[in-house]
C-alpha cells in the first residue's frame, strides 16, 4: 500500500503576525509592482483540474518573482480562495506517481537522456542526504546566523536535489552542459542559504528556487550569444518573442511591430529596438553540409570588399607606372608626394608632419607638393595612364 504523501496547506509561508493592509492602494502601486492578474488567472485554471499547481508552475508565470518575494503572499492567497495546493519539489518527490502526472514527476526527479558517468555518481552520492523538515531547516539556519558553518553545509547538502532538479529543466536551452547548469545552480543555493531569514517564514526550498533559477537563467544569458547581452534585456526579448508568438496564433500572420507594441505597453521605437538586438549573430566559420563536406559559412558569401584577381593584376600595373612617373621627380618631391598620398606604405600624411620631417615649413611643402605634381601632369606617362582607367 503506497504512503500518503504528506500535502501542505497552500501557502508554505508561515505568517509571524497578520499583514498590514496598506490603506493607501495607490501609494502601494507606486512601491511595488502587482501581480500580473491575466497570468495569475491562467495558472489558477491549471491548477484546477488536478487540484494543485507546483512551485515550477509559479517560476514559469511568474519569471521575475524574485525581485521581490512578498509577491509570493498573493499569489498564494488567491491560489488558497481558489482551492489549489502549491506542492513543493521535495513534495512532488514524495508523492505516489498515481496522484501526479508522469510528466511532472519526471520532470522533478530525471535527467532525460543518457547523463554522463560523473554526474550518474553524483547523484547517487546527493541522494544520500536525507531532505530537511520545515523545523531542521529553521534550526540550521538559526545556528548558521550564529557562525556554525556546518549548518550551513548541512542546509546545502540536503538541498543539492532541488539544484538538479530544477537545472535538468534548462538541459538544451544554451550551451552549458547539464553539469555547468548544477554548477551555476549550485552558486545560487549558496546565495539562497546566505540571504535565507527564517524569521520570515518561508519554506527553504521555496526561496532557494527563485535564487537557483536566477543564477542558472543568468549564467545562460551570459554565455547563449556570442554578443553578451544585459540579464534585463534578454528578459525583455523573451517576453517580446512570447507576445509575438501568441500575436501570430491569433492574426494568423506575422503581426507587426505596432501591434506588438500595444501588446507589450511599448513605444514602437523600443520595440524595433528589440528586434534589432534580438538577431541572432552566426559564425562565418561554422560548418556547411555534411562531415565529407568540409565548405564553411564564409565560403558561399560574396567578399564586396576583396579584389578580384583580374582587379588585382590591373592594380599592380597602375603602381608600376606610378612608380615610373615618380621616378622622374627629385628624389625629395618624391618622397613628399609618396607620404601625402600614402603611396609606399598607404598611410597620408599632413603637411604640418612632412614639414617636421625635411625640417621646412608647411607652406614650402605646399609649394614643393604642387610643382610636383605640375611635373606628373605633363609626363607623357599619365596620358597613357588617363586612356587606361
Amino acid at each position: 500500500m503506497a504512503k500518503k504523501a504528506k500535502t501542505k496547506s497552500v501557502s508554505p509561508l508561515r505568517r509571524t503576525s497578520p499583514r498590514k493592509r496598506d490603506s493607501h492602494p495607490e501609494k502601494a502601486r507606486d512601491k511595488k509592482v502587482q501581480v500580473n492578474k491575466d497570468a495569475l488567472e491562467d495558472l489558477i485554471e491549471r491548477g484546477r483540474p488536478k487540484g494543485f499547481v507546483t512551485s515550477w508552475e509559479i517560476i514559469d508565470y511568474f519569471p521575475r518573482i524574485e525581485k521581490n518575494l512578498s509577491y509570493l503572499e498573493e499569489i498564494y492567497d488567491k491560489l488558497e480562495q481558489a482551492g489549489i495546493k502549491v506542492l513543493e519539489t521535495d513534495s512532488l518527490i514524495q508523492m505516489p506517481s498515481e496522484e501526479i502526472s508522469k510528466k511532472e514527476l519526471e520532470r522533478a526527479t530525471i535527467i532525460e537522456g543518457e547523463a554522463p558517468d560523473n554526474i550518474q555518481m553524483y547523484l547517487r552520492e546527493i541522494g544520500k542526504t536525507p531532505l530537511l523538515t520545515k523545523d531542521e531547516e529553521k534550526e540550521l539556519a538559526k545556528r548558521y546566523e550564529t557562525g556554525d558553518p556546518i549548518a550551513k553545509e548541512k542546509i546545502i547538502k540536503a538541498n543539492l536535489r532541488l539544484v538538479v532538479s530544477i537545472a535538468k529543466r534548462y538541459i538544451n536551452r544554451g550551451p552549458l552542459s547539464i553539469s555547468d547548469l548544477i554548477q551555476e545552480g549550485n552558486m545560487g543555493l549558496f546565495r539562497a542559504v546566505e540571504k535565507f531569514d527564517y524569521r520570515k517564514g518561508f519554506k527553504f526550498s521555496t526561496y532557494a528556487t527563485w535564487w537557483i533559477r536566477q543564477a542558472i537563467t543568468r549564467a545562460l544569458a551570459d554565455q547563449s550569444r556570442t554578443i553578451r547581452i544585459p540579464v534585463h534585456m534578454v528578459e525583455t526579448i523573451s517576453k517580446y518573442t512570447q507576445t509575438k508568438r501568441k500575436l501570430s496564433q491569433e492574426l494568423g500572420r506575422e503581426p507587426l511591430s505596432e501591434e506588438i507594441a500595444i501588446e507589450m505597453e511599448l513605444d514602437v521605437d523600443k520595440v524595433r529596438y528589440i528586434e534589432k538586438v534580438s538577431q541572432t549573430v552566426v559564425s562565418l566559420e561554422a560548418p556547411i553540409g555534411n562531415d565529407d563536406d568540409k565548405s564553411i559559412r564564409a565560403d558561399f558569401i560574396k567578399d564586396e570588399k576583396n579584389l578580384t584577381p583580374s582587379q588585382l593584376a590591373s592594380h599592380e600595373l597602375l603602381r608600376d607606372q606610378i612608380k615610373k612617373v615618380l621616378g622622374d621627380l627629385t628624389e625629395r618631391e618624391k618622397k613628399i608626394l609618396e607620404m601625402r598620398f600614402g603611396l609606399a606604405d598607404g598611410v597620408t600624411h599632413t603637411l604640418e608632419e612632412v614639414g617636421k620631417v625635411f625640417n621646412v615649413t608647411r607652406e614650402r611643402i605646399r609649394q614643393i607638393e604642387s610643382k610636383a605634381l605640375e611635373k606628373i601632369r605633363m609626363h607623357d606617362e599619365v596620358n597613357r595612364l588617363t586612356d587606361n582607367y
